[in-house]
């Protein structure tokens, strides 16, 4: 019989925590089962006490001390290290029933989602049938505040084509935070970032106030001297670059986000219904559309 379950992805500060707690709050309320499964060691609260605990079986904080590794060594290595002990997880999951959401909370080291290929070895090992046979998707969660930088943005969402490439299971990327951007991004612009369109760096507003402060054009930056270090992040090398990853992306086709306000329920139970459908938890129900009123900023 198989199971269901969710890994909950992302950069540092994207909100998985968060939005971990929000979701296992919005089951509860509709008297629906779920197991949460904390698979972050350096973790260090929760709203919710975690069923499963990576840091039971290894913690970040003994491995930099003990083997004097750095951050992200030390979470490369606990990962390893579950990767040789997956009975942890086996059985801790095995007695589940199709009933439960098994939710993963991730770390947010981003190596884990791009290059190091031991997440997609752990998703291969969740849901390889006669093992925990478990039907599993991905949340790539992007803090919404990125869209104020598009060339962040469009960075973010790189890393976010990668983790989908890289794990190889049903997938859906997800704008956290939306309710910090209410009032700094329009409603038609935001739908630009929704299905990210390259030509947001044409018309980058914050671009085009900094030419305005400084007094200088584009032609300015090509001209630039190479070796100023002050015009690194904003020359026109720098633009190549980003109009290459947007290209890059728009190529592939593969990235669209949905919406995400934590504080918002209805925006949860929507996250919640495109998951289901990802898992195929309910076979015959549609994902919930969220009305863009909610997101719109207030009329001028």
């Amino acid at each position: 019989m198989s199971k269901f379950g969710v890994m909950v992805m992302g950069p540092a500060g994207a909100g998985k925590s968060t939005f971990c707690a929000s979701l296992i709050t919005h089951l509860q309320l509709n008297r629906r089962s779920c197991f949460y499964v904390n698979l972050d060691p350096a973790a260090e609260s929760f709203e919710h006490t975690p069923d499963l605990d990576i840091r039971e079986l290894i913690s970040l904080e003994d491995v930099m001390e003990e083997m004097g590794l750095g951050p992200n060594g030390g979470l490369i290595y606990c990962f390893e290290f579950l990767m040789e002990n997956l009975d942890f997880l086996t059985e801790g999951l095995d007695s589940l029933t199709e009933e439960y959401l098994i939710i993963f909370d991730m770390p947010g080291q981003i190596e884990l989602y791009t290059h190091v290929p031991i997440l997609p070895a752990l998703a291969r090992f969740l849901t390889r049938t006669g093992n925990l046979d478990i039907r599993l998707c991905a949340a790539y969660l992007l803090e919404a505040t990125f869209v104020v930088d598009r060339a962040k943005f469009f960075s973010g969402t790189l890393s976010a084509m990668s983790a989908m490439i890289m794990l190889e299971v049903p997938h859906i990327n997800i704008l956290s935070k939306m309710d910090l951007v209410k009032d700094q991004v329009r409603k038609k612009d935001l739908k630009r970032f929704i299905t990210p369109d390259p030509l947001l760096l044409d018309d980058d507003p914050a671009e085009i106030a900094r030419r305005k402060a400084e007094g200088t054009s584009a032609e300015d930056d090509i001209l630039a001297n190479p070796q100023d270090t002050d015009a690194v992040m904003k020359g026109a090398s720098f633009r190549r670059l980003n109009r290459a990853v947007a290209g890059l992306i728009e190529n592939f086709s593969m990235v669209s986000y949905l919406k995400l306000d934590v504080q918002n329920e209805e925006s949860v139970g929507a996250i919640l219904s495109y998951i289901d459908d990802c898992i195929q938890y309910h076979e015959a129900q549609e994902p919930k559309e969220l009305k863009d009123e909610e997101f719109d900023e207030p009329e001028e």
